[in-house]
């Protein structure tokens, strides 16, 4: 049989990392759209009531638990993968996250809350392998292909929270259950064709050390040991915190500020996930303005989009809502490619793991720390949110300058 050119290695290897990530965001987001009526209304559900609780409650938890599972995942999956190997650890993570769309599935027919609970735990967890796929891509590309395949993977990513909803949508009035089978067997398709698409490793030499062993030991926050890496993550945390707020309450914004209803507010999520997918292809051009200077002025203008809807008119704040998605595509391309040439020999798979598991971090920080502050003014969240990306901002730039008077003293 003929061996593959290095082009078309190349080209197989980008193509199943963005159909993976797709795939796997696509049910990521799935529950989203499914799960505000289903506990917000007087269903009689017994998955809505369990033990009692309040349903708005029940909802919460069930909100917070795939993220939950997602920062543990992206934590220690790329550490894992950087000792057992990619391919391996991407397939099984991809097998496993269909078989949690099949188990939550089966928790609502069952309607069983708790078994819910640990369906939509797992998945999170295993949809963790985003570490895996960026680390793939750092790790076998090099220069402007490499930062151009991060940006694609991004937008694959950003393509998924439109793609999720939109099925979800189109599916749940035949059956709850529907959107959550298509998208196990769409994520065993895509398994399958990776298998195929990806070359097989050279096993790493044995050293008789366990997964979880590994896991323990070499997970991604074990990188905060060195200071250029803890920097990177106050920084990056800071202006995550921004972009989570953004994303969890700007639909509330709608609803506070526009009585926008369901629909309305899918269509400006979905004109906001379009501009990010389509930014996304071509912000890994390369560049001769250093990388961190480029990332601040890329988190500045997030956070003018994030502090105008905290400040602005209904018709400032949904320009502002779609347009955030220009700067944030660039900051992520830009963030990422740098990382992975800066810090690649700690392991690609930790410096994206940590990557992931910060913004994952920031997520679950901000959804309860926004929970408090909308009880006050939900713009209040918008505007610490805003406030935060411009900390950001400002200290990415003090970064690169730092580093140029480096250089020049060196000279």
């Amino acid at each position: 049989m003929r061996s593959r050119s290095p082009s078309t290695n190349n080209a197989l290897l980008i193509a199943s990392a963005c159909l993976l990530g797709l795939l796997s965001t696509t049910g990521a987001s799935l529950p989203y759209p499914i799960l505000a009526p289903l506990f917000g209304g007087d269903t009689g559900n017994g998955l809505t009531n369990f033990l009692g609780i309040p349903a708005k409650l029940l909802l919460g938890i069930a909100l917070m638990v795939n993220p939950l599972g997602l920062l543990i995942g992206s934590t220690v999956l790329g550490a894992v993968s950087d000792r057992l190997g990619r391919r391996r650890i991407l397939l099984a993570t991809a097998i496993g996250g269909a078989l949690g769309h099949a188990l939550t599935a089966a928790a609502l027919v069952a309607e069983s809350y708790p078994l819910f609970l640990l369906a939509r735990f797992g998945t999170g967890l295993l949809e963790g392998n985003g570490a895996i796929m960026r680390a793939m891509l750092a790790e076998k590309l090099e220069g402007g292909l490499r930062n151009h395949a991060l940006s694609w993977l991004n937008g694959a990513f950003h393509l998924g929270w439109l793609v999720g909803p939109l099925l979800a949508g189109l599916t749940v009035g035949v059956s709850i259950t529907l959107p959550f089978s298509i998208a196990a067997g769409a994520l065993l398709l895509g398994a399958a064709l990776a298998a195929l698409a990806l070359a097989r490793e050279t096993p790493a030499p044995a050293t008789g050390e366990r997964w979880w062993a590994v896991a323990r030991e070499r997970h991604a926050f074990t990188l905060l040991r060195h200071a250029p890496l803890r920097a990177l993550f106050y920084i990056h945390f800071a202006y995550a915190c921004g972009v989570a707020a953004f994303y969890e309450f700007f639909p509330l914004w709608l609803v506070d500020v526009g009585r926008y209803d369901v629909r309305q507010i899918a269509f400006v999520n979905m004109g906001m996930c379009a501009l990010m997918t389509f930014a996304a292809l071509f912000a890994g051009r390369a560049s001769n303005i250093d990388p961190q200077r480029r990332a601040s002025v890329q988190a500045g203008l997030a956070a003018l989009a994030i502090l105008a809807v905290g400040f602005g008119s209904l018709g400032v704040g949904l320009a502002a809502i779609v347009l955030f998605g220009l700067p944030h595509a660039y900051y992520n391309a830009t963030v990422q490619g740098w990382a992975a040439d800066r810090f690649g020999g700690f392991g690609q798979g930790a410096v994206m793991g940590l990557l992931s598991a910060t913004f994952c971090l920031a997520n679950i920080v901000m959804a309860l720390a926004g929970g408090l502050l909308a009880l006050v003014d939900t713009r209040l969240v918008l505007i610490v949110g805003g406030a935060m990306a411009v900390w950001a901002a400002l200290a990415m730039r003090s970064a690169s300058a730092r580093k140029a008077e480096r250089a020049v003293g060196a000279k």
